[in-house]
């Protein structure tokens, strides 16, 4: 059998930064791949009772909106293309205040802090503060090696690379290049970094031995 010399340094980066993850006080774990990760996230949210999504690729190819929602459980998503505008901002509020919120990162410092950038901020706030639970799934390729490293990643990798698959007119949509531009489609208007678990938040990360999303 050959060996996988990919997935092999993936879990030495994921192993180290999962581990400073712990040391920040975020419940993290490593896993191999997406039945894994799936089996894990499902594990931790027996105790809750409604769910809200951030606008995140990479959760919804774990497929558990269905599977919550066949158990009788109150999903707020609004990516649902049956939603109006208003129920589109009714539900981007219910997620601030819902049991569990479902994200993904931007970017994860291997020294254990977590960077995203948004748009309007419902994931960006929700994240920290509002759900009792907040549970992140991301993919080896959003790892960084350092803080600045996380932040420059967001730049030259993940935001054009958003923008263009949501059809934006910014110019890193055409051209690929950060341009710190003035679009009024500019999606990069809202900057966190978790450099601690919140006082009043549980966060749990699951980082997949493979890449997902942007």
């Amino acid at each position: 059998m050959q060996t996988s010399y990919g997935d092999w340094l993936g879990e030495r980066r994921g192993q180290v930064c999962v581990s400073n993850l712990q040391k920040n006080g975020f419940d993290a774990h490593w896993v191999a791949d997406l039945d894994a990760a799936r089996s894990l996230v499902l594990s931790m949210t027996a105790a809750y009772k409604s769910f809200g999504f951030g606008g995140s690729d990479t959760v919804r190819m774990l497929n558990i909106i269905e599977t919550l929602a066949t158990e009788g459980k109150t999903v707020y998503d609004h990516w649902r293309t049956d939603l109006s505008a208003q129920a589109i901002m009714e539900t981007r509020k219910a997620q601030l205040t819902c049991d569990c919120f479902f994200c993904s990162a931007n970017a994860i410092a291997m020294t254990g802090e977590i960077v995203n950038v948004d748009g309007v901020g419902n994931r960006t706030s929700a994240m920290g503060f509002g759900p009792a639970r907040v549970i992140i799934v991301a993919g080896i390729n959003k790892l960084a090696n350092d803080l600045p490293g996380a932040l420059q990643r967001i730049r030259d990798v993940a935001a054009p690379m958003r923008a263009k698959s949501l059809n934006m007119k910014t110019p890193c949509a055409e051209t690929g290049l950060c341009s710190d531009c003035h679009s009024p489609q500019r999606i990069c208007r809202i900057t966190t970094i978790l450099h601690r678990q919140p006082m009043l938040t549980q966060i749990s990360v699951v980082l997949v031995n493979q890449a997902m999303g942007y």
